[in-house]
């Protein structure tokens, strides 16, 4: 498998850890800046004006994830419709978008380099395989489109990844579970000399699956090392690998899903996925003084990714398709970081430019025999997608009942589709026409006491048109799709024993794109989502906590060329959804706990004929943690102690109603190691 060379560029965040919603900050008066590691990261969850869900390596470790997706169920609202294809994204839902993870409606940073993919079978499409759960520091995920540190894939939200950059310690965690599942991890931090530090992480994963097909083997690499050449001069040099290899089953009709959840349907072909992910990046930081530090920042990404799927074209005929994806990037930037004082008021800051181009070489075939091309190319192309963006974010405490929050994001993009040879598809390609958004953000926050904090913000997002409409030369040009979100929330802690937050959220999108004739586009489409979303934490004795997360999401089609859809819900977003968890330590090194789920029904089709019923499930778990020198942890879990038949996402292809069917009862175990 070739991979092109390629560069891109980006900046990264210094988050707070906390386990969920949005708490007091460091005062910027307080503050320092010695670890920043690409871009200065002024929206933090901590005393923060947006809604945030964080959770730091304690948090991870405790629920020992084989994948990053899972700890996305113990964010309020957010919910996780795996597609069961191995080594291909799942769906994740968020703020009332359906498309995260498969399309731009979620963005995904890691140390502040976008992990979505231009071109990459969606617009916006995100492999969080890429990280290794281990390595995490903490994971974070805002809310709607308020980050002014990242522009497009961003307009359900942002989930923002730190890894451990500091500190010596050896960890390591290793499971077994059914179906010939394994899962390896492995992170290693140390002080190589009073000026360096180095830090890796790497994970092996296989599994065999619950249905025919479902191998799948995955192996990932991480690595940093950083050094202080002088006081004021940091840099650092890292590296991310990611192969796997996956065969899946593909969907069930609900005729099959109703009697074998666990079967393939006998159309499905040799499906499956291959994936190679490179980075290479470098960091050079110096600080101007206490107060004022410039971040710099470049990185190569190199990627092949081809996946192979078969789905029903009609009633009664099904084909493997094919689609093979070669990408590129390249890209650098700057930012200036730092803290001062104006009338006597803190205020930290903000400001840099970013540029990257991202190239990706598109096959798409239809048709094959079991892996093998019988038909001529559909597509046989290049994309390509440069852009320019300038940001700042400024944050002042005026007061502890006003903290403002202010942000601005200006972003070019450029581009152009050329075919590569003989296709026979009708998609267009050609020019990108020059697309300019700015994006304001704004925020306040009110420390009204110790114990009730609250917040209201108003920010602004956007998106380039889907696909290849994007490089279409016919018809007018197209503006972007705008997202405006207004949110309020509150906060409420009393000491140890009880923690609330709460949100209601308002987010309108306009200018959707609709097609008015082959190969003439226009912006005609709106849609409103409304929830709310809350977290709760009661620890009434040292030896009992329970923790909850519940969102309720309202959508609505307002604006449609079908009239038909006017008034009707947005297909593949669940009304409901939260999860409770209750941990018991009986005795000093003992825990027992319990993790139920629960995922409403949702509208399948765009004219809601359809529905996929609701489900919920119940995990049991329970640990042993011998803490010393040494120390280790015994852990077991068994999920879905009932069997519950389930589908983790339905849709529709071909006109068929199709599942994508749920794991049944598992039961894994495991140990995690300190060194």
């Amino acid at each position: 498998m070739s991979i092109n060379n390629g560069l891109r560029w980006a900046v990264a965040c210094t988050l707070g850890t906390i386990s969920f919603g949005a708490v007091a900050e460091t005062h910027p008066s307080e503050a320092t800046i010695d670890e920043v590691v690409v871009k200065g990261q002024l929206l933090r969850a901590q005393e923060s004006a947006y809604s945030a869900t964080v959770l730091d390596t304690s948090v991870i470790r405790e629920q020992a994830p084989s994948d990053v997706d899972e700890l996305l169920r113990l964010v309020p609202g957010m919910v996780v419709r795996d597609l069961q294809l191995g080594s291909v994204a799942s769906n994740i839902v968020i703020r009332g978008f359906g498309s995260g993870g498969h399309g731009g409606d979620l963005g995904a940073v890691i140390d502040g380099i976008p992990l979505n993919e231009a071109m990459s079978h969606a617009d916006g499409y995100v492999d969080l395989n890429t990280v290794v759960p281990l390595e995490i520091e903490s994971f974070t995920v805002f809310k709607g489109p308020v980050s002014a540190l990242y522009g497009n894939y961003n307009r359900g939200g942002l989930v923002d990844i730190q890894t451990r950059k500091s500190g010596d310690y050896a960890e390591t965690d290793l499971s077994l579970g059914s179906y010939d599942t394994v899962d390896l991890q492995a992170a290693y931090g140390s002080r190589l000399s009073d000026t360096q530090q180095i830090n890796l992480a790497g994970q092996l994963f296989r599994t065999d699956g619950y249905r025919p097909q479902g191998h799948t083997e995955r192996g990932t690499f991480a690595g940093r090392w950083s050094a202080e050449v002088t006081p004021a001069l940091q840099v650092a040099l890292s590296t991310r690998y990611l192969q796997s290899e996956s065969d899946s089953a593909s969907y069930l009709t609900q005729a099959q899903f109703q009697s074998n959840p666990r079967g393939i349907d006998p159309n499905t072909q040799n499906d499956g996925a291959d994936k190679e992910f490179l980075t290479v990046r470098g960091d050079v930081n110096y600080a101007i003084n206490d107060e004022l530090k410039l971040l710099t920042f470049a990185y190569t990404t190199q990627q092949d990714f081809t996946r192979w799927f078969s789905r029903p074209i009609n009633a009664t005929t099904w084909r493997q398709r094919e689609e093979t994806y070669d990408r590129s990037v390249f890209g650098a930037g700057t930012s200036l970081n730092g803290v001062t004082a104006l009338a006597s008021i803190p205020v930290s800051y903000i400001a840099g430019v970013e540029t990257f181009r991202e190239s990706t070489e598109y096959k798409f075939f239809d048709g094959l025999d079991h892996r093998r091309r019988v038909l001529p190319a559909q597509s046989n192309r290049e994309t390509e997608l440069n852009s320019v963006s300038a940001f700042t974010e400024v944050r002042a405490n005026v007061h502890p009942l006003a903290q403002l929050s202010v942000g601005l994001r200006a972003d070019r993009f450029t581009g152009g589709c050329e075919l590569r040879g003989a296709e026979t598809g009708t998609d267009p390609c050609g020019a990108l026409n020059k697309a300019d958004h700015v994006s304001p953000k704004l925020g306040l926050n009110s420390q009204v006491t110790d114990w009730l904090q609250l917040r209201a913000s108003w920010a602004e997002g956007f998106a380039l048109p889907n696909g290849f409409v994007k490089y279409a030369i016919g018809g007018q040009p197209l503006d972007e799709n705008i997202f405006r979100q207004t949110e309020i929330g509150a906060h409420f802690v009393a000491a140890d024993a009880f923690e609330f937050d709460i949100a209601g959220y308002r987010l309108k999108s306009t200018g959707e794109v609709r097609t008015v004739s082959p190969g003439v586009y226009e912006n005609y489409g709106a849609t409103l989502r409304k929830g709310v979303e809350a977290s709760a934490r009661w620890k009434p004795v040292e030896s009992f906590e329970l923790n909850a997360v519940y969102g309720i999401t309202d959508t609505e089609v307002t604006q449609n060329a079908d009239a038909r859809l006017l008034g009707l819900s947005v297909a593949g977003v669940p009304e409901n959804s939260g999860s409770l968890e209750a941990t018991f330590r009986p005795f000093e090194n003992w825990s027992v706990n319990a993790f139920w789920r629960y995922v409403g029904e949702y509208e399948v089709d765009a004219l809601n004929t359809l529905q996929a019923e609701n489900y919920d499930l119940l995990d049991l778990g329970v640990s042993y943690t011998s803490r010393g020198e040494r120390s280790y942890r015994i852990y077991a879990r068994l999920d879905n102690v009932t069997d519950e038949k389930y589908a983790t996402s339905v849709s529709v292809i071909g006109g068929q109603l199709l599942f994508a069917p749920g794991s049944p009862r598992t039961v894994r175990a495991g140990i995690q190691f300190d060194f």
